[in-house]
């Protein structure tokens, strides 16, 4: 586990791979974990023109959606979904693929492999118009902790060379190393610091290749990995891809995580990459296998190039069916990043996802809208992806976000996706026995919409359909007999819920010397109580009874001059009932 005070990026979520999708921690890498990061462009241009394609893509996103486990290699396991929600609104989402959609789709280039294509083909299907070229970069500098301090570790004999040439000899064990960058026994040294052995170093537990450079970055302590590209790439391709997948798609994935890299080195840093979703996952030497590190030598050096530069080959998990393109997602045009057909993606559990529901009240506060939701619209890409999403609230006060702004408010996996606006509400949150009340509601992008209801003592029932207008809109009268619950159901859902409460009918007659009168519905032993309005307005309790068996009550005695009321509580799903007010002079 990393140190208190240091930020492990190779433990840190990430870019929105395979990986991210299935992990069983502490297992290795044999299955892929959920997604904790989304990729989300606002500002979308700027960000691209500072920071490049793959940067102004990925930003945090917390998801809300669970996910179940996945075996590896071809068995995929169907993904839970939540369909029921006692919330009185809510947005039911259906979707496709996993990630933003660009570039190298991993499960579609798994289908591919299992089709008998090699991974040079894969690859120029993913990026239109590419080539494979020869990586002129030999060796790479990658950020795996920065904080205020770190603990470095060797198993055997290390060395420690300062900025100014000094070298020290040390110890196999470990050294917490700070920003006065102080080590003990050995006289003071200027930073940055570089570490050497003849075997992997550790930062805070986790083993890499190459040298560890400690710098000062502000007042954080920087350490840096230097190590040759074919390592860095070893370890991150286990760490993005399963190892057990077919080799030709392992191949594919080293080749695009290599290109990926070169093409995205940061400027003006003391380091390259990150060890985390900020570049990609590099999980050192933990991360590699056999089958991955064979991928890796089989593909060495080869990078993706169009027009003679190394090529920004973005990857996601699942497209979906069909990739997406720069243009759309980003605003941007890239001619190798553009809509590809990835038919073999269909093995994904993630090819087709939801319904996922979402609190729309919630989300109301969330997004700070004018009111309540009352219409939902979306505007597609070419891809089929949400553009824009339209947000109506009360009163038409539109609300208009991206879709990727839209994935991050929603939690959802991608910005392929289909929204329903459902919502429920009653006239009357309590009712007298024997009367009705309205139910009113939405069912926008839903068809075939009906309403179910349950009691205390019976489960879900149909309780007929609905026919909304064309806006959605919709109403109907209910008559319940008890305290009932109602909700919508459209397909597998079943939501937009509505409690409408059935209160005792009461009638109580002040007669001399009593006041008598009736409960319903009728119930045997109820509690009856008669009472009195006090000077400050509250109700005093002077006396108790119950019913009979036909649900009458007889309270004897005269009644001093005030004003009275009789409540009754029968239970059984019938909450108390109180009489009309009478008085008495």
């Amino acid at each position: 586990m990393p140190r208190r005070g240091a930020k492990w990026f190779g433990r840190r979520t990430t870019m929105e791979t395979f990986r991210k999708a299935f992990l069983r921690p502490g297992k290795g890498w044999a299955t892929v974990p959920r997604v904790g990061r989304f990729a989300v462009v606002l500002g979308i241009a700027a960000a691209l023109a500072l920071a490049g394609l793959a940067s102004a893509i990925f930003a945090a996103g917390p998801p809300t959606t669970t996910t179940g486990s996945t075996a590896t290699g071809t068995t995929t396991a169907a993904v839970p979904t939540t369909t029921a929600s006692t919330a009185s609104a809510v947005l039911a989402v259906s979707g496709h693929g996993w990630g933003h959609g660009l570039g190298l789709s991993q499960w579609g280039a798994y289908g591919y492999a299992q089709h008998g294509w090699t991974y040079d083909r894969i690859l120029a299907h993913y990026y239109t118009g590419t080539t494979l070229g020869a990586a002129k970069v030999s060796t790479v500098r990658v950020l795996v902790a920065s904080g205020k301090k770190a603990t470095l570790s060797s198993t055997v004999p290390w060395t420690v060379t300062d900025a100014a040439g000094t070298k020290e000899q040390l110890e196999p064990g470990s050294i917490a190393l700070t920003t006065a960058f102080a080590i003990a026994g050995l006289p003071a040294l200027q930073p940055p610091l570089t570490f050497a052995a003849a075997e992997p170093l550790s930062v805070g537990g986790s083993a890499y290749r190459g040298r560890l450079v400690a710098s000062l970055d502000g007042k954080a302590l920087d350490v840096v990995d230097v190590i040759a590209l074919e390592s860095y790439v070893k370890g991150v391709v286990p760490a993005e891809m399963p190892s057990t997948w077919l080799p030709e798609a392992l191949k594919a994935q080293a080749v695009a995580a290599r290109s990926y890299a070169l093409a995205n080195l940061a400027k003006g840093r003391p380091y390259d990459l990150y060890g985390d979703g900020r570049s990609q996952m590099y999980g050192g030497v933990a991360a590699e296998t056999p089958a991955t590190d064979a991928a890796v030598d089989a593909t060495r050096g080869q990078v993706v190039t169009y027009a003679g530069k190394v090529a920004d080959a973005l990857y996601s998990s699942s497209s979906g069916g069909r990739t997406a393109s720069a243009l759309e997602a980003t605003g941007i045009a890239v001619p190798y990043l553009v809509p590809v057909a990835d038919p073999y993606d269909s093995i994904s559990p993630y090819h087709d996802w939801g319904p996922v529901l979402v609190d729309a009240t919630k989300l109301v506060k969330q997004l700070k809208l004018a009111g309540p939701l009352v219409d939902v619209q979306e505007v597609n890409g070419p891809s089929g992806r949400v553009k824009s999403l339209t947000l109506t609230s009360a009163g038409d006060a539109a609300t208009v976000i991206s879709g990727n702004q839209a994935r991050s408010a929603l939690g959802l996996r991608s910005t392929w996706f289909t929204p329903a606006l459902l919502e429920l509400q009653a006239s009357e949150k309590t009712m007298s026995y024997g009367g009705a009340v309205s139910l009113t509601g939405v069912a926008s992008g839903a068809q075939g919409v009906s309403l179910e209801q349950k009691t205390a003592t019976t489960g879900w029932a149909p309780a007929g359909a609905l026919l909304p207008a064309e806006s959605g809109s919709f109403g109907v009268v209910v008559k319940p007999q008890t305290t009932t619950w109602y909700r919508l159901v459209w397909g597998s859902v079943h939501a937009a819920q509505a409690k409408v409460s059935v209160a005792a009918r009461v009638a109580a007659v002040a007669a001399a010397g009593s006041v008598q009168g009736t409960m319903r519905p009728a119930a045997a032993s109820a509690a009856v109580e008669l009472q009195e309005q006090q000077a400050d307005g509250t109700w005093a309790t002077l006396s108790s009874t119950t019913t009979d068996a036909t649900g009458a009550w007889t309270f004897a005695g005269s009644l001093q001059p005030g004003t009275y009321r009789v409540r009754c509580a029968p239970g059984h799903g019938i909450v108390a009932g109180l009489s009309a007010p009478f008085a008495v002079q």
